[in-house]
């Protein structure tokens, strides 16, 4: 059992590639990262290793990135499929000819294929196990991603969406909370001012942690 006074031994570091003691498990994604169309947000994790090998069809000729915020949960088995996956669609035929050996097809003009855009995951955002982001996704600050989703259109800040195709269930909280949550933007803050809010991050009277923030935005 790992005891409460030697996880708070150290200062956190977002350059921990294994920031969970005795645990090489875990990983925190930002010192991982190699490719530079992969950009992610410090102390953002990983439940498992090698991220980028779950960044699939992220290729250099198509110009598109992945782009994750802060304080991200992502579990064992998330897939981020990026636009290199998509096909010419509107020829006769979709079959990639330009990739194998031997074939006398040039690589057609980008502005041939479906592209969506660069794929970007706001702050705070747990992703379940399993599941599949496609191209060019927004998800924003706060939501949530059902066990096994594939999220294939954009994803509300706070919101809980869940199934194949990923459906919003519900808000996490109300619009009020949510506003202040997102003009607060806690994952901003400090070390320091983050481990003093830490204690208003896991209130479950909202009420109170509405409260406390409003006092926080009036400094």
């Amino acid at each position: 059992m790992i005891k409460n006074e030697d996880i708070n031994a150290r200062e956190p570091n977002p350059n921990d590639i294994y920031p969970v003691q005795n645990s090489n498990q875990v990983t925190y994604i930002k010192p991982t990262i190699k490719n530079p169309n992969i950009i992610v947000g410090e102390f953002s994790y990983f439940s498992d290793v090698d991220f980028e090998s779950h960044v699939i069809h992220l290729y250099p000729w198509y110009g598109d990135k992945l782009i994750i915020g802060k304080f991200c949960q992502i579990a064992a088995g998330v897939r981020f499929i990026m636009n290199g996956a998509n096909h010419q669609m509107n020829s006769a035929s979709t079959y990639p000819f330009y990739i194998f050996n031997g074939w006398r097809q040039e690589l057609p003009q980008k502005s041939e294929f479906p592209y969506k855009g660069d794929t970007v995951v706001g702050n705070d955002v747990w992703i379940g196990q399993d599941a599949t982001i496609l191209p060019g996704v927004k998800i924003g600050d706060g939501a949530i991603i059902g066990t096994q989703s594939v999220v294939g259109s954009d994803v509300e800040p706070y919101a809980i969406v869940a199934g194949n195709p990923a459906r919003q269930i519900r808000k996490r909280f109300d619009q009020e909370l949510i506003e202040l949550l997102l003009d607060l933007q806690w994952w901003n803050m400090d070390i320091p001012q983050i481990k003093e809010f830490i204690p208003i991050l896991y209130n479950s009277d909202l009420q109170s942690v509405k409260e406390q923030i409003l006092e926080l935005l009036k400094r």
